[in-house]
């Protein structure tokens, strides 16, 4: 008895530790926890460099590779190309590219995306709430969402390159194509 007892406080503690450090960081503002596979993106909606809205939820029906990034992140710059390159390739077959931008000055921003030539859309979180809504921190991060707005994949300070972001887009459209099979 006694030790069911004992096993019975530690999870207590356990769980109420737990407890404490999950409203901690809501409270100071260190953002949600990281969204779960399987479950629908939230949507959002950001302004691009020419003041456009932009809402996750008008892409629904493609498959969208949300990418958190900074000038400032080496990692971010450098997995940007191949962004570019699997975009440039398959944005006619429904892939889209959101790189979301976090805390940055627009022009600063304009004058990257302007250098490196890249297409895709950039939007700006000038507040950083879309951020905290994904549970970002720490750059890049990469959220993919399928076709149906479920997320897919949760990319967290991995370099992407074309290779893994082709093969889960490959994945993504192959799920979505054995699903309209099965209802055939």
């Amino acid at each position: 008895m006694k030790e069911a007892l004992k096993g019975l406080w530690a999870a207590g503690v356990f769980i109420g530790v737990f407890v404490v450090i999950q409203l901690a960081g809501d409270v100071w503002g260190m953002g949600a926890r990281s969204p779960v596979i399987g479950m629908p993106a939230s949507d959002f909606t950001l302004t691009d460099l020419d003041g456009r809205a932009h809402s996750l939820g008008q892409y629904r029906g493609k498959i969208v590779l949300v990418n958190f990034w900074a000038t400032w992140c080496k990692p971010c710059t450098t997995e940007m190309p191949a962004m570019q390159t699997v975009y440039d390739k398959l944005r006619d077959k429904g892939f889209i590219v959101l790189a979301v931008n976090e805390l940055e000055d627009e022009a600063k921003v304009r004058e990257h995306i302007r250098t490196y030539g890249h297409t895709f859309t950039v939007l700006m979180d000038h507040d950083n709430r879309v951020a905290n809504q994904y549970g970002v921190y720490g750059l890049p991060v990469s959220v993919f969402v399928d076709q149906n707005g479920l997320i897919q994949e949760y990319v967290k300070g991995s370099l992407l390159t074309q290779e893994r972001i082709q093969e889960v887009v490959d994945r993504l459209q192959g799920a979505t194509a054995q699903k309209a099979a099965t209802r055939s």
